[in-house]
């Protein structure tokens, strides 16, 4: 896949994916990115720039934690207007994700069926 289609698909769900985590709790940027990298690649500079969207649009509200480690973490969480656009972006992107998989499975114009395909050949 080219890196531009790959780049632009990964953003298209970022803010999906970000709501599906913080639906399962609560967390620290470092940690939101450290998660996204590892499952879809994306990377840390990405991340930073839409939690402050994601804040200025009222999806989520943050809090300080205290560390042992270190100083405080400005930790995420969602709010019920995040919630409600996590159900929303579910919903559209299952129905969208089944669109697209409908189209991937269908033969070629021409095609003979899979089970046909032996007996055109003889």
């Amino acid at each position: 896949m080219s890196d531009t289609i790959d780049i632009q698909l990964k953003k298209g769900v970022l803010t999906l994916c970000v709501l599906a985590l913080l639906n399962r709790r609560d967390g620290y940027a470092y940690d939101i990115a450290a998660e996204m990298a590892g499952s879809i690649g994306m990377g840390e500079g990405t991340i930073y720039p839409l939690m402050r969207r994601m804040q200025s649009d009222g999806l989520v509200e943050t809090y300080m934690v205290q560390s042992a480690a270190g100083p405080s973490r400005k930790y995420y969480r969602l709010t019920a207007a995040g919630r409600q656009a996590l159900e929303a972006q579910t919903g559209e992107w299952r129905t969208f994700s089944t669109a697209v998989d409908s189209i991937l499975a269908a033969p070629p114009e021409g095609a003979a069926p899979a089970d046909h395909q032996g007996e055109l050949n003889q």
